[in-house]
């Protein structure tokens, strides 16, 4: 099992959870200043480090050696994981999925091939590995799911070219996808793409009524 912390919203009986993975050689350490940052009182946070120890912090996929092999791996662990906060009183039609790089990537495997729908899925700076092979094995309500994924033009360790192309694929398969790009490297854009993650976050809880 995934070792996970949970930040609870600051109004008592919340089931809105936003779950978020970080990059590669990052821990949930790196994401502490999430919830504050956006300011969503009735948003609870989980935090999820990877499985993999790397350089002191951890990975979520071996992406030197057998890459697809470990991200299955991670996936299936995710999978895991959520299926515990169901469980646990917080419904996947509740929660916003999200990760940075690596992280990225997993939220897009995940938002891909989980049974369930999330309340949207959010992934930053990162890229898709095997878009073809993805999009044939999409889950029933993948094309259900609402994803918002923003990357840099500056980005010096992942190429915007590149996810730009990956991304009209999952578009092209009909993936409810919004590509935002910001002039950053691989970072988070700071206000700008933190208000726009916000109002997403926020969208996408509409159709479930007021917050509590």
């Amino acid at each position: 099992m995934l070792h996970m912390q949970f930040i609870p919203a600051a109004q008592a009986g919340s089931s809105r959870l936003m779950v978020m993975l970080h990059g590669l050689g990052d821990s949930i350490n790196g994401y502490l200043w999430l919830p504050e940052m956006l300011d969503l009182p009735w948003l609870n946070f989980a935090l999820i480090n990877a499985p993999d120890p790397y350089y002191g912090g951890y990975s979520w996929y071996d992406f030197d050696g057998h890459p697809a092999e470990t991200i299955r791996r991670s996936t299936a662990l995710l999978f895991d994981r959520l299926d515990a906060l169901r469980v646990q009183g917080f419904p996947t039609d509740q929660t916003v999925f999200g990760g940075f790089s690596q992280g990225c990537l997993m939220a897009i495997e995940v938002g891909c091939r989980y049974p369930h729908r999330f309340a949207g899925i959010v992934g930053i700076s990162g890229y898709v590995s095997e878009p073809e092979t993805l999009v044939k094995e999409l889950s029933p309500v993948a094309r259900q799911q609402r994803f918002l994924l923003t990357h840099g033009t500056l980005d010096p360790l992942l190429p915007i070219a590149r996810t730009r192309e990956q991304i009209t694929t999952l578009q092209a398969a009909g993936l409810d996808l919004r590509w935002r790009e910001f002039a950053k490297d691989h970072t988070i854009a700071g206000h700008a793409e933190l208000d726009l993650i916000r109002e997403f976050i926020q969208a996408s809880y509409v159709d479930l009524g007021p917050t509590v």
